[in-house]
């Protein structure tokens, strides 16, 4: 992996931990996923349209059902994500669904785009997975918390590696702009939920008052980290982008045990920094 593409990953998971933090803070429903939609396409309108206008983008089928089905693929994988953060910590659902979802990718990587990566980085993935077992401590049975925190997690991975794999055919084999892309997944929630917010104005209301510095926030982070992960995919593969852009994952961690002061700190650090080793190999690799 290139340094230029290691940077643009490592600043991706800096804000992708930032935002996950927020949301989980906030503990928001649909109202809240919507004034995002919001403030996100408004935020990021300008810079479509310069960008549609310098590139002279070709509006067909083919840009049409592949930002369509990415927009539905984010809307998801958004959806599972939050209900996941109420029913269980931080610390275990995000380090399980970044893990699950760089595991997924390159799997399907491998099968779909003939992707070999060298042992080194082989390796790098295997210290993940096992980082993610750490994080869990394998303890599903009689912590009903922590199952969720799992079955969640490694949902939204599942959905992860399914927009990552879409989205990089997206933007190689059809040169498809990754910020139309990412507009896409603002504009479809955003006109979806339409009636959900005209039914509840008040907690519409109720958020825009108590949380609007974190609706913005969330807005600006969360299409941006994406965007720079298509930058990446752009001249380097998924079976390295994918697992790398996990070093998201230490950050998630820290947060969780630190600003939110959740359990099992010291296991669920170590499992962050066998990850972090992992990611290391990866790049080098």
């Amino acid at each position: 992996m290139s340094i230029q593409s290691l940077l643009l990953v490592i600043a991706a998971a800096i804000l992708h931990a930032a935002w996950n933090l927020i949301t989980k803070k906030v503990n928001g429903k649909l109202p809240f996923f919507w004034l995002i939609a919001v403030a996100s396409a408004i935020i990021y309108l300008p810079f479509v349209c310069w960008q549609l206008f310098q590139i002279k983008l070709a509006i067909d089928a083919t840009v049409i059902t592949f930002v369509t089905v990415s927009a539905i693929l984010h809307l998801v994988y958004f959806v599972v994500l939050q209900a996941g953060y109420r029913k269980a910590d931080l610390s275990v659902v995000y380090p399980i669904a970044r893990g699950a979802g760089p595991f997924i990718s390159v799997i399907g990587a491998m099968l779909l785009f003939n992707e070999k990566p060298s042992w080194l980085a082989l390796v790098g993935i295997l210290l993940i997975v096992i980082g993610v077992l750490v994080i869990t401590g394998l303890q599903f049975s009689n912590n009903h918390t922590l199952k969720a925190g799992v079955i969640y997690g490694t949902l939204t991975g599942l959905f992860i590696a399914a927009y990552t794999l879409w989205d990089k055919v997206a933007v190689v084999n059809h040169h498809i702009s990754a910020l139309f892309i990412t507009f896409a997944s603002m504009l479809l929630p955003l006109l979806l939920l339409i009636p959900v917010a005209m039914k509840q104005k008040q907690e519409v209301k109720r958020e825009v008052q108590q949380h609007w510095k974190q609706v913005i926030a969330v807005a600006i982070f969360q299409p941006l980290s994406f965007i720079l992960v298509l930058v990446a995919l752009k001249t380097t593969p998924v079976s390295y982008v994918a697992p790398a852009r996990e070093l998201s994952i230490v950050f998630g961690v820290f947060f969780g045990a630190n600003l939110l002061k959740e359990a099992d700190v010291k296991r669920r650090v170590t499992g962050a920094s066998i990850m972090l080793i992992g990611i290391a190999l990866l790049a080098i690799g």
